[in-house]
């Protein structure tokens, strides 16, 4: 399938200043942006409907939005850090993708395959992963997961290896449920979830992908009949070094999964209800956290595990990307603005 792109319509929010290091940023109608007084913080887009993800790609910015009108199941912007900042998104080009099928299910979910560029589009609340390739061809990757929750469910690693965190849940979905290979010891009043799959792209692998019928990463086959109802609520995941990985959890523990399966605590975040959250890892093991709607702050996670507040009162903060030079990309979604920030 083919995906259109579209043109440019009237703005949709003011620009504000180009950038300043003062601790406060009011936007039009909304609260006060707290930011940590050490946080440089710059408008480098607006315009963008709901911006709900974000990922670096070179020298641009990929920006995943609904869509002004809703008539799409999402809208792809981007844009050029190396231009002149910041840009009005609503009269530059997008990629508009169509809803593939008669489900019409938008995307909430975005990662950005490091070598060949494709973006991998997850369905919200939806059980099936969309690739957008460079000559803007839609194919179905992936299905027969239970439900992807927007945010950081998807993630790459450095080799290129797609990270999905999959909730499964029979309170949701009680007609759709089936036991996950591997995992048939579960009682199913027991198993909570979530799956956590690592899957190579290869292309000599028929598409779609069924996840229904693989074994996850995690959980392994432990902790007997009454394991599942103590497993953590996994809501987003990112990459550290080697094979390990950082998942959050809805109740705010910051944990580390081992190759070997374990899971350990790195931190615990302020206490909230953690939902559509986003998360990155920088090079040197520096943890981010977009903690959405309800938490509402930007949170940094040292590797010692401890937890600074970068900024906070946000507008409904949403995707969060991090640059070759350091700088972090955050989404304002309620705002319809993309915000830099650098730590100094």
């Amino acid at each position: 399938m083919r995906v259109g792109a579209g043109g440019g319509s009237r703005p949709r929010a003011p620009i504000l200043a180009a950038g300043f290091t003062a601790a406060v940023l009011t936007g039009l109608g909304a609260p006060a942006t707290e930011v940590h007084p050490e946080s440089l913080l710059r408008v480098v887009a607006t315009g963008v409907p709901r911006p709900l993800q974000l990922a670096f790609d070179g020298r641009a910015l990929v920006v995943l939005s609904p869509g002004v009108r809703g008539d799409v199941a999402g809208e792809v912007h981007r844009v050029d850090l190396a231009g002149e900042l910041p840009v009005d998104l609503s009269r530059q080009p997008r990629v508009r993708v169509p809803f593939p099928d008669p489900r019409q299910a938008t995307f909430g979910s975005l990662a950005l395959h490091p070598a060949t560029r494709d973006l991998l589009l997850g369905e919200e609340n939806g059980g099936r992963i969309w690739r957008l390739d460079a000559d803007e061809r839609l194919t179905l990757y992936a299905a027969g997961l239970h439900r992807l929750a927007g945010g950081s469910t998807l993630a790459f690693d450095a080799l290129g290896r797609l990270l999905v965190v999959d909730l499964v849940d029979p309170r949701l979905s009680q007609s759709d449920e089936t036991t996950p290979p591997g995992l048939e010891q579960f009682r199913e009043e027991d198993y909570r979830g979530p799956l956590v799959f690592r899957l190579t792209l290869d292309p000599q692998i028929p598409l779609p992908r069924r996840l229904e019928r693989l074994p996850p990463l995690y959980p392994r086959a432990w902790g007997g009949r009454a394991g599942g109802a103590l497993l953590p609520r996994l809501v987003c995941v990112t990459p550290l070094g080697g094979d390990d990985l950082a998942l959050l959890s809805s109740s705010g523990e910051l944990l580390r999964l081992a190759a070997d399966g374990r899971l350990a605590p790195i931190a615990q975040l302020p206490r909230g209800q953690y939902l559509r959250v986003n998360m990155v890892s920088a090079p040197d093991g520096t943890i981010y956290v977009s903690g959405g709607f309800w938490v509402a702050r930007l949170f940094r996670v040292a590797r010692d595990g401890r937890v600074t507040v970068l900024a906070e009162n946000l507008a409904d903060p949403q995707g969060i990307a991090l640059d070759g030079r350091g700088a972090l990309y955050l989404a304002e979604s309620a705002l319809h603005r993309i915000v830099r920030l650098r730590a100094l």
